[in-house]
């Protein structure tokens, strides 16, 4: 194991908060509570890292669009020389810089010599500034698209991750509290054998006193058998939810931590009040900020700027081209309009397709890829609001649920200690105490099954309006 390794094992363990408590496996353990566990899962899960890499793609190609707009500088050169003749030399140096809105600003030099150069050439040295205008692209043109669409790519990016978090934590969070209910349902198991055992021995000291009859003792032990393999089975639960609680735990460096079964859950981890908002306000956070809700809403941003595009590409390509020319390597006095009339180079471009079928079809397909998401969204939208409201209903019902439940285990337990009370004074049977006290356990299992859940529908709750990223 290597140092850095050993290192975040300390800090993992100094996470943990070492408590000593009771404890089905161990007397000493180390405690992990809700709060500890979700904060190592959301810093250190191989989930949450990919999901994080992923944004930072999409920030590298937002990166790249904006590389558009970046100036350029060109230089081109040819130079040919025959049987010691200079037939040309041409030399020309530009800086082009591009702008938002399509106008591309320029500027160079240029140096012809020889005596084969073309008629359109102009010896010596010239320095020229222009300007190139796309007429039919002043409000929107493919590289304001490109760039538009690598933002909502990195805003999409970002849902996205969070959406994958959201997911993420609602499996651990469930297994968490999976993983407490096991532990309570294996100390409950722990203490009924502890006490059946003590009653095994006291129905085998009223047996040879000559209180009892020996199928009472049988009756004893059977009972102390039937819980010990309860517990058996509940340890084994225990330690199988302990392991797959491991899967979301990892160190910094990117291993997997190894389970300790002396982990436990903190002591206060299942008495702990929870916060709910009422539903309106749930519903109002889902439909405002649900990841997969901005995802999709992002999709759309994106099929929209296409659709822009796609418009755009329907007008006819029409660009106007303007320099001013000056004799050597800069001008030769101020530009007045009698210097830029004698002193300039002008063109235009145009052209347009006859048909447009081309264009009329990549716009009917971005429109009906726009009308899919958006039914998409509308019906992701309604799941995710039915959702809320059923998840909400089952953290209130629950509530409830427990309330009684707690009543019915302090009713059971009255029973039990009045039934003890009178197997004490002989007036009732080891067969009566099994049945209260098979009760009793029943309804103590049930509590804590009821308390887990609880937490796992809020936990589901959380995670149905989105926000357990």
């Amino acid at each position: 194991m290597t140092r850095r390794k050993r290192n975040s094992i300390v800090l993992l363990l100094l996470l943990l908060s070492v408590v000593v408590h009771a404890s089905p496996v161990s007397d000493s353990s180390k405690s992990l509570s809700p709060d500890e566990f979700a904060a190592i899962v959301r810093r250190f899960h191989p989930v949450v890292r990919q999901a994080g890499l992923r944004v930072s793609v999409a920030g590298a190609g937002v990166q790249a669009a904006r590389g558009v707009f970046d100036p350029a500088l060109t230089s081109a050169g040819r130079q040919k020389t025959f049987d010691g003749k200079l037939y040309y030399s041409y030399f020309n140096t530009e800086v082009n810089v591009p702008t938002w809105y399509g106008v591309e600003l320029k500027a160079g030099i240029e140096e012809v010599y020889g005596d084969r150069v073309t008629s359109e050439a102009t010896l010596g040295k010239t320095s020229y500034a222009g300007i190139k205008l796309p007429a039919t692209s002043l409000i929107f043109d493919k590289r304001r698209a490109q760039l538009r669409q690598a933002q909502e790519m990195f805003s999409l990016s970002e849902a996205e991750r969070n959406l994958a978090v959201n997911d993420l934590m609602y499996e651990a969070i469930s297994a968490y509290w999976s993983w407490v209910k096991e532990f309570y349902t294996c100390r409950v198991y722990s203490d009924i054998v502890t006490v059946s055992t003590q009653r095994l021995r006291q129905v085998k000291t009223e047996y040879v006193q000559g209180l009892r009859p020996a199928i009472d003792t049988t009756e004893a032990l059977v009972q102390l058998q039937s819980f010990q393999l309860q517990y058996e089975g509940a340890l084994r639960d225990y330690r199988n939810a302990g392991l797959l609680l491991a899967t979301y735990m990892w160190l910094e460096e990117g291993d997997a931590i190894p389970w300790d079964d002396g982990i436990t859950p903190s002591s206060d981890a299942i008495e702990r009040e929870m916060n709910i908002a009422t539903v309106e306000d749930m519903l109002a956070q889902a439909g405002n900020s649900h990841p997969k809700l901005l995802a999709l809403q992002r999709k759309i941003n994106i099929l929209n700027i296409e659709r822009k595009l796609k418009v755009q590409e329907l007008l006819p390509k029409l660009s106007f081209n303007a320099n001013v020319l000056s004799k050597g390597y800069g001008m030769s006095k101020q530009p007045d309009a009698y210097f830029l009339e004698q002193n300039h180079k002008v063109g235009f471009d145009f052209s347009m397709p006859l048909f447009l079928r081309q264009s009329r079809g990549a716009l009917r397909a971005s429109v009906f890829k726009i009308d899919q998401t958006e039914n998409e969204y509308s019906l992701v939208a309604n799941q995710i609001y039915n959702k809320v409201k059923a998840s909400y209903n089952d953290v209130v019902t629950t509530g409830r649920q427990i309330q009684i439940s707690g009543q019915m285990l302090s009713n059971y337990r009255r029973m039990l200690n009045g039934e003890q009370i009178r197997f004490n004074n002989g007036e009732s049977t080891v067969f009566l105490i099994n049945s209260r006290e098979t009760k009793l356990l029943e309804a103590s299992i049930k509590l804590y099954d009821l308390q887990t859940k609880l937490r796992k529908y809020h936990a589901g709750l959380l995670w149905a309006t989105g926000s357990l990223y």
